[in-house]
């Protein structure tokens, strides 16, 4: 190659990388201008636009120089992770519809993105809302997996164990919340006491009376036992779930007396079948016979 044909090509390809950081720039401050102006359809386009251009430019040899090239490269980042942003504050602002669409967006751009561990909180019910929950259980396992502590996530993909008769997933997952919640006793920084204990109550509750549930159903009694101990506090405003946990709490109780020749343990299992049998329901009948075999029973024992 001759000199000038050498100087043309460096030119060329000099020239090109000014054009792809001026359309990256350019894009950036349109993406901008969009959120500002709650422009859905522009900051959907201009989202996957403005990431796409960024990770283009972030993937090939830019500056010369090592340092504006790593400031180069730290605002590229900064830019890529701009665009999640416009696309979950703008999601959160919108109907279920919008929302629904704009972080499924997101999830195609980046499924590891910072910004959806919060957002499931709001996109499952808004798939709900939007007539879209057959696809939730689905959405779940496979955020689980960029996100195995978000209690949304884990919470669904109990209680669809649960519903499916699946005891070894439901007593997984119910326990995974339970250990979190565990490792978590107190409230991060600028998150009241209250709003920490609501956030932490719609999940925990339920998965000790699953977790108890489904130890029952395997004849664990000991860990059904204390799950289900756990689980009354936040039963009691559902006296179907209280019922069931009083009533397999009895049983815990008497098939541990029994085990280990305890009399008061089976007095105790005759204790919560009463408490389950003075509830109206299903459950009723069976739970006063049991109490009173298990009383039977406790008279005949030392």
């Amino acid at each position: 190659m001759t000199r000038c044909g050498l100087c043309l090509a460096v030119f060329f390809v000099a020239g090109a990388a000014v054009a792809a950081a001026q359309d990256v720039d350019t894009d950036y401050q349109s993406l901008q201008d969009a959120v500002a102006k709650k422009d859905v359809a522009a900051i959907k386009k201009l989202a996957a636009e403005t990431s796409a251009l960024a990770r283009q430019e972030i993937a090939k040899p830019g500056e010369t120089d090592p340092d504006m090239a790593k400031k180069r490269i730290e605002d590229l980042h900064d830019i890529d992770t701009y665009t999640e942003y416009a696309l979950y504050a703008t999601a959160v602002q919108s109907e279920a519809p919008v929302m629904v669409d704009l972080i499924a967006t997101l999830e195609k751009q980046n499924p590891k993105s910072k910004y959806l561990d919060a957002a499931y909180r709001i996109y499952l019910p808004a798939l709900v809302k939007t007539g879209a929950s057959a696809k939730i259980p689905e959405i779940a396992e496979k955020a689980v997996a960029n996100f195995p502590e978000n209690p949304d996530l884990l919470y669904v993909l109990a209680n669809h164990a649960a519903s499916h008769g699946q005891t070894e997933r439901e007593l997984t997952f119910s326990n995974r919340i339970i250990a979190l919640w565990s490792s978590h006793p107190k409230p991060p920084e600028g998150v009241t006491e209250a709003e920490w204990d609501r956030e932490r109550d719609v999940s925990l509750g339920p998965c000790y009376y699953m977790a108890g549930m489904a130890y029952a159903a395997t004849s664990h009694w000991l860990d059904a036992d204390k799950d289900l101990r756990a689980a009354l506090p936040y039963a009691k405003g559902n006296s179907t779930t209280y019922a069931n946990a009083l009533f397999t709490l009895g049983l815990a109780n008497y098939n541990l007396g029994k085990m280990t020749m305890n009399k008061a343990r089976v007095l105790e299992g005759a204790k919560f079948s009463e408490q389950a049998a003075a509830i109206q329901g299903p459950m009723t009948q069976q739970a006063w016979k049991n109490a009173q075999v298990m009383k039977t029973e406790a008279a005949g024992m030392r």
